[in-house]
């Protein structure tokens, strides 16, 4: 009886050996990353209770409506989670991402998007006093660290938008559905870059910001940005 020959194992291609290293670099990478931001989302809210605080009861007192304002968000898109710069150049369409409830101080009197969404403006007479003092000095931001804690947002990352404008922007912008592919953030390159949107140019270039985070992010690339957003506070650059 003739014995049972051996069957050949072939070697794993090198193409398929950087592919499974890639990934589970990438898995590292964002484990990190998540504990960063999870332990940075948990100081800074013990950190900013007494404020938080404070400017709660100021927006209780002084216009009628809820202290904190939810809205609806496009969130991360969990189909595609590697970014190859090649797909920068590419015209594709998205659908979008995981919707979230993103959480603010309120800072607009009731009813002032009743008649629909319009671009930011100096001087907006739909923002209450405080509501004002809030937006220079980015308070109103500060609820956003429990989304953090919740996993909706990243500390750093694209600002998240609302599912109906995503779909405009969408189709005016080409590149605009890759900040998808990164948790979307509080602060960010584009953020502590520019100025409140006030025109469809402007997002274009935060678009651009954004897609140069997502080339380079990491943790060195978060806490850089991070540290640039401290005089972004402190001295009203950009806020209205």
């Amino acid at each position: 009886m003739k014995s049972a020959r051996p069957i050949p194992v072939g070697r794993e291609p090198d193409a398929l050996k950087a592919s499974t290293s890639k990934k589970e670099a990438h898995s590292r990478a964002e484990k990190l990353n998540r504990v960063m931001n999870v332990g940075i989302a948990a100081i800074g809210l013990i950190l900013a209770a007494p404020i938080m605080l404070v400017f709660a009861l100021l927006v209780r007192l002084t216009s009628r409506g809820p202290i904190l304002y939810t809205q609806a968000r496009v969130g991360l898109d969990r189909r595609r989670r590697i970014v190859e710069p090649s797909d920068y150049g590419r015209r594709t369409r998205d659908l979008g991402g995981r919707p979230f409830l993103i959480l603010k101080f309120r800072t607009m009197r009731i009813g002032a998007e009743k008649n629909g969404a319009v671009w930011a403006v100096r001087r907006d007479t739909r923002v209450t006093p405080i509501g004002r003092v809030m937006r220079k000095y980015r308070i109103d931001e500060l609820p956003q660290l429990i989304n953090v804690l919740r996993g909706d947002m990243n500390i750093v990352g694209p600002r998240p938008e609302r599912p109906s404008i995503f779909s405009h922007l969408c189709d005016d912008i080409a590149e605009y559905p890759l900040r998808q592919r990164a948790r979307p953030g509080i602060t960010g390159l584009a953020q502590v870059s520019q100025a409140y949107d006030t025109s469809i140019d402007d997002v274009r270039n935060k678009v651009r910001y954004d897609l140069q985070y997502i080339e380079r992010q990491g943790v060195t690339e978060d806490l850089i940005i991070m540290a640039r957003t401290v005089p972004v506070m402190i001295f009203r650059k950009g806020g209205w």
